[in-house]
């Protein structure tokens, strides 16, 4: 439940930005988005989405020019809703299956997604991948046009056949106050490492009301 006097307003702007090119297989796809959908249910991170009267998206992506909205703009106004939006998200069909992986251009895909959403305090972008960027615009292009409109890049980096990637996303990939990455070690792994990149993007944040800006964690995080 609500507390009394909860001032009504979005919060939070989230793009769930789900990795699908080619190194992915059928069964790491599912994982992903079943892992994905999962969380979204858990309690508390309900709990603080709702509470945000938060915005979600669902983007998927891969290659250069091959980056998808899955799922529109949702807002998160009640707990019928986010369950909605949670059931279509593990329901998804993927859209490409044989890509390479061009991280700076999905950031430049989402970004004109939060000119939709202009009345929402937060923007992030939580990004998935089981990779570096090897295609298109390389993501340090993107970031002075991430810091104009504000809005923050976490990760969530898959090791499965890439040792050292979760380094590779903190020098290069996230961005903003607080930015963090979560790494899981393998796709199999990515369904408690999400849940627990959710539970401290959106529940520790909306607890806190951003009331002070945390700098970029210097620390990677995993279990």
């Amino acid at each position: 439940m609500l507390p009394a006097g909860h001032a009504r307003g979005c919060d939070l702007a989230l793009v769930l930005a789900v990795d699908v090119s080619g190194s992915v297989d059928p069964q790491e796809y599912r994982l992903q988005m079943d892992g994905l959908a999962a969380a979204l249910s858990d309690p508390l991170i309900s709990e603080a989405l709702v509470q945000a009267e938060a915005q979600l998206a669902l983007v998927q992506w891969s290659g250069k020019s091959r980056q998808a909205l899955s799922l529109p703009w949702t807002g998160i106004t009640d707990f019928a809703a986010l369950a909605a939006f949670a059931q279509r998200v593990g329901a998804a069909e993927r859209h490409w299956r044989n890509y390479s992986t061009s991280i700076g251009e999905v950031l430049r895909f989402v970004l004109p997604l939060f000119d939709q959403v202009p009345a929402c305090r937060r923007r992030v972008i939580d990004l998935s991948g089981d990779g570096p960027s090897n295609e298109g615009a390389a993501p340090e292009a993107v970031k002075s046009a991430l810091a104009t409109a504000g809005v923050t890049v976490n990760a969530i980096a898959i090791e499965a056949s890439e040792d050292g990637l979760a380094a590779y996303f903190f020098d290069h990939v996230i961005h903003g106050p607080g930015a963090f990455v979560v790494s899981a070690r393998s796709f199999a792994d990515y369904p408690d490492q999400i849940h627990k990149k959710l539970l401290r993007e959106v529940v520790k944040q909306t607890a806190t009301h951003m009331s002070e800006p945390e700098a970029k964690s210097p620390v990677v995080d995993s279990d």
